[in-house]
């Protein structure tokens, strides 16, 4: 990382997706890595403040997009879910210095494609086709 002091921000332009099984996973946008978790409210007795301790944590599905190119690995993971067979998989969202080296990574887990949106066409447009694929996950860890 010469280009990089330890305490300078990291940009969120410089990003690698990983998908278990998918060869094709370059993507220009990543959104949805947060989780939260539920506030269980309680009072004991005549205590008259009322208590909150942690709940259930949950993750907020993923969702990436990606200029359209000419394959099918993320519809035919996603069409399998609309026939009934769930296709769990595992992930990483990197992050990268200037030279290409990891800095930091989120790893999801037991990923599947909930929502497959195809890209809105123009006849006066110039811009590129953007398809987009949202992942239900059931975790993610800072690795």
């Amino acid at each position: 990382m010469p280009n990089r002091r330890g305490h300078d921000h990291i940009g969120n332009f410089n990003f690698m997706v990983e998908i278990e099984g998918v060869s094709t996973a370059a993507f220009k946008n990543v959104e949805g890595l947060d989780s939260e978790t539920e506030i269980v409210e309680y009072q004991d007795g005549d205590d008259i403040i009322l208590r909150k301790r942690p709940g259930r944590t949950k993750y907020s599905n993923i969702t990436l997009k990606r200029g359209y190119i000419n394959t099918t690995e993320l519809w035919d993971w996603r069409k399998k879910v609309i026939e009934g067979k769930i296709e769990r998989k595992s992930g990483s969202i990197i992050l990268l210095a200037d030279d290409a080296s990891e800095i930091m990574r989120y790893n999801f887990f037991e990923a599947w494609p909930s929502k497959w949106k195809g890209f809105t066409l123009d006849g006066k447009g110039t811009d590129v086709n953007v398809e987009e694929i949202e992942l239900a996950v059931e975790r993610i860890e800072r690795g």
